[in-house]
Order: C-alpha cells, then sequence, then structure tokens
C-alpha cells in the first residue's frame, strides 16, 4: 500500500487564555477528545540540514502515546501555514531514539507545553499553554478554519505565524545538553 502525500493546514492564534476560549469551542460543536495533558517534543537534526531545509523531525510525548513527524518546508500562504506532514505512532520510543541516532541524527530542541485537544468533522482545535502565552491552534479545512474563526470571534490580529521553535528559542527556552 502506497502512502500518500499529507498536507497539515492550520493557524495559531494567540488567546488570553485558554480558559477562555473552551467554552467557545463547546458552543460552535466541538468536544473535548483529550484533556489538559504535558506535552513532550523533542527536535532531532543532523548538522543544521533540516532546519535549512525549512523542515523538521519530531518525536512526540502527549497523552499516553509517542509520535514520530516529519514536517516539509511551508507551502506559501498569505494566511494559513501549510506542511507536508508525515507522522506515525511509536511503540518504543527509546528504540526510536536509538535508530534516529545511529543515523546521525542528534535532539536539538526540546519543547514542553500542556495541550488538550477538541475536534469536530473537519476540524481539530489544539489548546495549548506555554511559558510564553496561551495559543489556540485550528487545523483542518482552510474555509472551516475562517468560519470558526468567525464563530470565536477571534481576528487576524491574533494570528502568531512563528512556529513553536521560533517562539521557544525567542523565549531563551528548549536547549538540550548532550551527556
Amino acid at each position: 500500500m502506497k502512502h500518500r502525500q499529507s498536507l497539515e493546514t492550520e493557524l495559531k492564534l494567540r488567546v488570553p487564555s485558554v480558559e477562555a476560549v473552551e467554552p467557545l469551542l463547546a458552543s460552535l460543536g466541538f468536544s473535548l477528545a483529550q484533556g489538559d495533558a504535558e506535552e513532550v517534543s523533542l527536535l532531532w537534526d543532523r548538522a543544521d540540514e533540516l532546519r535549512a531545509r525549512n523542515s523538521a523531525l519530531r518525536l512526540r510525548w502527549y497523552a499516553g502515546k509517542a509520535t514520530l513527524t516529519f514536517k516539509g518546508p511551508r507551502v506559501p500562504d498569505p494566511q494559513f501555514k501549510i506542511r507536508p506532514e508525515h507522522e506515525t505512532e511509536v511503540a518504543d520510543p527509546e528504540a526510536m531514539e536509538a535508530l534516529l541516532r545511529g543515523l546521525g541524527y542528534l535532539p536539538v530542541m526540546r519543547m514542553v507545553k500542556h495541550r488538550a485537544l477538541w475536534t469536530r468533522e473537519e476540524l481539530v482545535a489544539c489548546l495549548d499553554r506555554t511559558p510564553f502565552g496561551d495559543f489556540l491552534e485550528l487545523e483542518g479545512d482552510p474555509q472551516a478554519i475562517k468560519l470558526a474563526l468567525q464563530g470565536l470571534c477571534l481576528d487576524a490580529s491574533r494570528i502568531e505565524p512563528r512556529s513553536y521553535p521560533t517562539l521557544f528559542r525567542e523565549a531563551g527556552l528548549g536547549a538540550v545538553t548532550e551527556p
């Protein structure tokens, strides 16, 4: 079976607090799929080659699962963050770390945040609490994202175009020290 190309389309917005957004999501038909849980993401690279290509390789632990994700370079878009994305669940994260190291990859950034996951048919909403503020990420069909923004009464001034790795770096967080 062939693996098909997957594009992630999302929009990240700064919000006053995740608690203020929860009832709004519920009023728009979103259901809580995963309550607030710590998410730890470890970014991997080899001699900065992925970062130079505007790509990322992430091993993430969230809600009792580990996943490995590759994100390709952004597709130009004036409003949305659109990237090729391939993701798979990892049964043995320690073995995956050993495999990545064996291929010459090293951990280059560690990001920790808290995330709650809300869903409805055409969208996923992530409420994220970070050391530098609270965010709402909407992922799915661009038109559905625009309609959700209207329903949430959120305007374009709240859009955060920077990635979480960029925000962590700018906040002086996420450094990884190897033993």
